[in-house]
């Protein structure tokens, strides 16, 4: 799951990209939320990335137990 969550906030930080390249058609258009909004996105897969880090980490470790 690990590539699909960094897969994920690679892609919130391209759409913020091209949102800053685009700050002022955005603006003009009222739209400037899409900005915070590819924020919010990469900011909040941080603490899910962590989540599935820990967790992968857990998995390894319960079966290297199981096969000693």
């Amino acid at each position: 799951m690990v590539p699909f969550a960094v897969g994920g906030m690679i892609a919130w930080a391209l759409a913020g990209v091209v949102c800053l390249l685009a700050r002022d058609w955005l603006a003009v258009h009222d739209r400037t939320d899409w900005l915070w909004t590819c924020l919010a996105g990469l900011l909040l897969g941080l603490p899910g990335l962590a989540v599935m880090l820990h967790h992968d980490a857990r998995r390894r470790r319960r079966r290297r137990a199981e096969r000693s």
